[in-house]
């Protein structure tokens, strides 16, 4: 959550995430040859899982739910090698680890081909496969022949025949030509619109706002089109051809689909002031208070006009106390993070009776704001708070205290409050041991077989709370187990425990901060200002003046006890 700053207001929700990797090719199947279950197939390359990942996206108000699958893999297990997160670590021997997926396409029979580089490394620029071998899988329907029609661009039926391509690339020598013809290829392309596919009706509809007045016109009816992905089509058209988009913004704004009314309000980034202010309230009462998605589509739309949205909402605000506004009015205003709403955000923050996710989502609020009263603010929560909602205070004020409030004497104002100063501050070396050099505990795929007791990990979990949240107990030092464990497989969940070094997640690399005394401070870097802050073991944070700092270095290892420690 943290490295994907998805607390943030202004940063869409990730469809995916996964630890480990980045990707290196994505496709997205349209066509027909697999039947309707695979008809919009995302499909994305990951290297150093040596997998082609799923993915079949379901509406979720106005984004998208991505639920991942395994597509294509030489790996099911996940034991992985040769990555950055594991230092390289290599397993040369074992070829299911060197599947290396560095791109995927749609051919024009349909079929799906993915490209692999196979190597024993990914990441690092170090191609260790002295043959320089790869490869190029061509995935197809079983028992089915699939072949490469011969398309004759040149004639009508031809340019239809290849907008109906499942190629992107031969799909586009279609539209250029038929985009060409002009009032000439209404016809034809009209007749897709009832097409079976629902990609290639959509490309009808986007095709037709390129040809001139009557294609505009076809492309405005679809507006009215039943399917909500139709409308979005029809709109998005219209607004790539320029052509009544305020008028059709405003007529939409009301739409009952809330990924209709997402489109209008991205669509009024760019539009200024006076002709976006009325379509944005009115897309602000759509809001359920919920759907984040929709939220950051309205954010995008206010862009460069914050503080007059702001004023405007303030006019129609549902009461005085900010600390009762409903999440649908809130979470508005945190998306705006505007000048003047300090006081409202404070409140909130210090507001016993809200969740803390709401007080915390306050706290981020005023870190946006580069205010001397949003700093003051700041300040009064870290000295009065508790829990997170007073950690989170402080960080902001510690990681910005230069940058975004260098005017608002913080500094002083930590040393007078008695909330830091470096000239007492006292620090508590915090080291984790080596692992074992020669392990005798049981294998993954021993500890795999054997059957689990609930009620005996219930006790045994309050080891793993000292540094992880479950459930909503525990630290936020480690990464939270539920989400990690429901995105893995069993063996993947068992190794990281017996063996946490093994796979360190992005974001949890741990620190070795050598201080001029001789001591060390092993765990995570929070801040790298002045003073350092520094996350160990138990949740325990540390204020390090950078004077006392020798220097730093990777831990090389997880932070993480492994089993037998």
């Amino acid at each position: 959550t943290a490295e994907w700053r998805q607390d943030d207001p202004g940063i869409v929700p990730a469809g995916d995430v996964y630890g480990n990797g980045a990707p290196t090719g994505i496709a997205f199947y349209e066509g027909d040859a697999f039947g309707d279950k695979w008809r919009g197939l995302l499909l994305s390359c990951e290297t150093s899982r040596n997998v082609v990942f799923g993915y079949l996206p379901q509406p979720d108000g106005a984004g998208y739910k991505l639920d991942r699958m395994q597509f294509l893999t030489t790996n099911k297990a996940q034991d992985l090698a040769g990555i950055d997160g594991m230092a390289g670590k290599l397993r040369g021997s074992d070829l299911k680890t060197w599947f290396r997926p560095s791109d995927v396409a749609v051919g024009p029979d349909g079929a799906i081909y993915v490209a692999d580089w196979f190597d024993p490394r990914t990441g690092g620029h170090a191609a260790l496969d002295s043959s320089f071998a790869g490869a190029i899988y061509r995935i197809t329907p079983k028992g089915k022949k699939l072949t490469t029609p011969k398309i004759d661009v040149s004639t009508t039926a031809g340019q239809i025949a290849a907008l109906k391509s499942p190629a992107v690339n031969v799909r586009a020598l279609g539209f250029m030509k038929l985009r060409d013809a002009g009032a000439a290829s209404i016809a034809p392309v009209s007749a897709l619109l009832n097409d079976s596919n629902p990609y290639i009706r959509g490309r009808a509809v986007f095709l037709l706002a390129h040809l001139g007045p009557a294609g505009l016109a076809k492309t405005e009816e679809q507006l009215e089109n039943a399917n909500p992905l139709v409308r979005i089509a029809a709109f998005r058209a219209l607004r790539r051809a320029n052509h009544r988009v305020v008028e059709h913004a405003k007529a939409l704004a009301n739409d009952p689909s809330s990924a209709v009314r997402r489109d209008v309000a991205l669509a009024l980034r760019d539009l200024p002031l006076a002709a976006s202010r009325d379509i944005l309230l009115t897309l602000a009462k759509g809001y359920d208070g919920k759907d984040r998605a929709y939220l950051e589509a309205w954010g995008t739309g206010c862009t460069g006009k914050e503080a007059p949205m702001y004023a405007a909402l303030a006019a129609q605000s549902p009461g005085s106390d900010a600390a009762k506004w409903p999440a649908s009015y809130a979470n508005l205003i945190w998306r705006l993070t505007p000048v003047g709403a300090e006081s409202a955000f404070a409140a909130r923050a210090n507001a016993a009776a809200l969740p803390e996710k709401d007080r915390l989502a306050a706290v981020t609020a005023l870190g946006f704001i580069p205010t001397k009263a949003s700093a003051s603010a700041l300040l009064d929560i870290a000295q009065k708070a508790s829990g997170l909602t007073k950690a989170h205070a402080f960080w902001w004020l510690m990681n910005y205290k230069n940058s975004r409030w260098p005017d608002a004497g913080i500094d002083a104002a930590l040393k007078e409050r008695g909330l830091f100063d470096p000239a007492t501050v006292s620090i508590s070396p915090s080291v984790v041991p080596e692992p074992p050099v020669e392990s005798k505990f049981p294998t993954v795929a021993e500890i795999a077989k054997l059957k689990g007791d609930a009620t005996k990990g219930a006790n045994s979990v309050q080891a793993c709370i000292l540094c992880h949240n479950l459930n909503g107990k525990g630290q936020d030092y480690g990464p939270a187990l539920g989400g990690f464990a429901k995105a893995q497989t069993t063996e993947v969940v068992i190794n990281a425990i017996v063996n946490p070094s093994a796979e360190i997640a992005h974001g949890f690399d741990g620190t070795q901060v050598n201080l001029r005394d001789g001591g060390q401070i092993h765990g995570i870097v929070l801040s790298s200002g002045d003073p350092l802050i520094v996350q160990s073991t138990g949740g325990l944070t540390q204020l390090v003046p950078a004077a006392k700092v020798r220097n730093r270095q990777p831990l090389g290892r997880s932070l993480m006890l492994s089993a037998e420690q």
